[in-house]
């Protein structure tokens, strides 16, 4: 009876390290689903976010819209962390310059929550790169119904 506990003790290890490694390797560009971004057709650095984007491995259909405020409201985007453009991807909404790093984290760890958000347009995040321009340092927060949280933090396109 001993020697079944122990496999039975085995099995449940096993699978456990198992789902570890399923949901703790990084996502690929095969794995990421499609991200959709709605933004001003004037805005020129949403453009280059969408650029950041796609080298990080995302298929990302832009959808130009003069009312890119409605997409905001229709989405749930609080108004204190609105941005220049509005994305989304696997369920979640993506508001301003996030980094395409901080997106595929969230899609491998899922958390509760609405969506990610830059609030302004930071200097050096994905987008806003600017020469000369020294990078700030920024939060990438997880918003939703249970109210706001640090996501992630950076600096530029780095992380913290």
């Amino acid at each position: 009876m001993n020697t079944m506990h122990m496999t039975r003790r085995s099995l449940v290890t096993g699978l456990a390290a198992c789902a570890l490694l399923a949901y703790s390797r990084p996502l690929r560009a095969e794995d990421l689903p499609k991200i959709v971004v709605s933004k001003d057709p004037t805005c020129g650095c949403c453009t280059g976010w969408v650029q950041h984007l796609r080298q990080a491995g995302f298929t990302a259909d832009v959808v130009e819209t003069s009312e890119i405020n409605r997409v905001k409201v229709r989405l749930g985007v609080p108004q204190d962390l609105a941005s220049c453009h509005t994305a989304e991807i696997g369920g979640y909404v993506i508001e301003g310059h996030v980094p395409a790093d901080a997106i595929k984290r969230l899609l491998a760890e899922k958390p509760v929550g609405k969506g990610l958000a830059v609030a302004g347009m930071p200097m050096d995040s994905p987008g806003m790169e600017m020469e000369g321009m020294g990078p700030e340092t920024y939060e990438v927060i997880l918003f939703g119904p249970a109210g706001h949280r640090v996501f992630a933090r950076y600096s530029g396109a780095q992380a913290l």
